[in-house]
């Protein structure tokens, strides 16, 4: 019996993107829980570690969104062929996730100074320093991000592109022809492009 999939997370794509994304690619249905900020008083002493996204298969809960979209990406046969290029998909992702954690720094800022400070320098010299990095990886592969073919790594990555987009206050692909080749490449697989036509619009 095929497992039962249900992924519960904000209303948003952010985080929770790439495993729609993974368990559409793979043809797997799932119930995409979604819930409000208002409400995430009441669910988060339900998750494992008080975070989210949370994936229920058949009913166990699994956390963590990279870690989540690894072992989804092994099952569908978009993980490494051995643990050297396992150890290429998960460099580049960590990289991502870098980047992400800058650009969080910024986002999430409430002091207006502070965040003011942070601006400058994560618009002149961080960002374009991962951008320009991962877009030569990009280049050096193939059109991928890892080992010259389709990992799951780009799947995560198509996965919080928009979200990567909403705190960088601009297309992150503007300016980077490899990354947008990417992501758009990725989005026409044929299963995610049937998921990315029929989910919820959301801002981020």
């Amino acid at each position: 019996m095929a497992p039962k999939y249900k992924l519960s997370y904000f209303n948003v794509k952010a985080l929770g993107e790439p495993i729609r994304m993974m368990l559409s690619y793979m043809g797997e249905e799932f119930e995409d829980h979604r819930f409000e900020s208002d409400e995430w008083v009441k669910i988060k002493p339900t998750t494992p570690f008080g975070k989210s996204p949370v994936l229920y298969v058949d009913g166990n809960q699994l956390c963590q969104s990279r870690s989540i979209t690894r072992y989804l990406g092994r099952k569908a046969g978009l993980a490494g062929k051995d643990e050297w290029e396992d150890l290429q998909i998960d460099m580049i992702v960590d990289v991502i996730d870098d980047f992400r954690a800058e650009l969080a720094k910024y986002e999430y800022e409430k002091d207006a100074q502070r965040k003011a400070a942070v601006k400058g320098p994560l618009f002149s010299e961080i960002a374009p320093f991962y951008l320009k990095k991962i877009d030569a990886v990009i280049k050096n592969n193939n059109g991928f991000l890892a080992n010259g073919k389709l990992s799951w790594a780009d799947v995560y990555f198509l996965g919080i592109s928009d979200y990567l987009s909403h705190m960088y206050e601009s297309d992150i692909a503007a300016d980077y022809p490899n990354i947008k080749a990417l992501l758009v490449n990725v989005s026409s697989l044929p299963k995610i492009k049937a998921w990315i036509d029929k989910r919820p619009a959301t801002d981020l």
